[in-house]
């Protein structure tokens, strides 16, 4: 249906505000579960001089941080992405009961583009428009990263031998492809929340909050309205996460000038 009204480029609709701005993103997300992560396991062993042993406390209390630091940074992207994205879609004036001004309307697109989108918002509902959903992106991001993180550490420790000085990029490759399909699998339920909330409220709003989505949600379609599109979150996690900790890894490796820490 996407390709015969769109073509390919329907496929990428609302991708250039958040391939401008995922570089600085992830670097912020990973930068404060390391950094939080190393300070907690630091100040619980009072030794700065030395490569004090990382707890689970320490890695779900540094994810938890982590998560928090992403809505914030990425509930606007989000959103943007989201109301561009949801403009072609069928309107069915049956299912909502608008008016039929309101139906002529919405067979134009809103938005003309990212910045039209954002400065709209901004007029119509203000900065704290930007982030709308931000309650339901806070209950998917932060135990979320929590089963991405936490994960990948110990698939790293599992699948790299004791004598190496440091994972093989295979190891992180499939640690981080795996962490990636479990945390985007387990976030699909409050993720359809999330962007349902964000897609809502462009000529009318549906929903009162994330606790009304859930509710409306389940009544009208049942349990496995939680579950759509978790085939294509967990195939999309794998290796968009793989290459993500690889160029991670790699790219700490190439600043520090350690190169013998990974080899093939």
């Amino acid at each position: 249906m996407v390709y015969r009204r769109e073509s390919v480029f329907g496929f990428f609709k609302g991708m250039s505000f958040p391939l401008a701005s995922i570089a600085v993103y992830n670097a912020v997300v990973f930068g404060v579960f390391s950094n939080t992560q190393r300070f907690l396991s630091q100040h619980r062993c009072k030794e700065l001089e030395a490569s004090p042993t990382r707890t689970l406390s320490d890695l779900i209390l540094a994810s938890m941080v982590a998560g928090v630091v992403s809505v914030g940074l990425g509930g606007p992207v989000d959103l943007i992405k989201i109301r561009l994205q949801m403009q072609t879609q069928p309107f069915r004036e049956a299912d909502l009961h608008v008016k039929s001004s309101t139906m002529t309307r919405r067979q134009q697109p809103h938005y003309a583009g990212p910045v039209h989108c954002m400065a709209a918002i901004v007029r119509q509902e203000g900065l704290a428009g930007l982030y709308r959903g931000a309650s339901a992106m806070l209950l998917r991001d932060v135990p979320g990263y929590c089963l991405y993180f936490i994960p990948y550490v110990f698939l790293n420790e599992w699948i790299t031998p004791e004598a190496r000085a440091g994972p093989s990029p295979s190891a992180v490759w499939l640690a981080g492809g795996l962490a990636g399909a479990i945390s985007w699998g387990t976030a699909t339920p409050m993720d359809v929340m999330k962007s349902r909330l964000q897609a809502d409220g462009v000529y009318f709003s549906k929903y009162r909050g994330v606790l009304d989505c859930i509710s409306q949600s389940y009544r009208q379609e049942g349990l496995k309205v939680f579950f759509r599109g978790i085939t294509v979150n967990a195939v999309r996690g794998f290796p968009m996460s793989a290459a993500m900790f690889l160029g991670y890894e790699l790219s700490l490796q190439a600043i520090r000038g350690d190169h013998a820490a990974m080899d093939p």
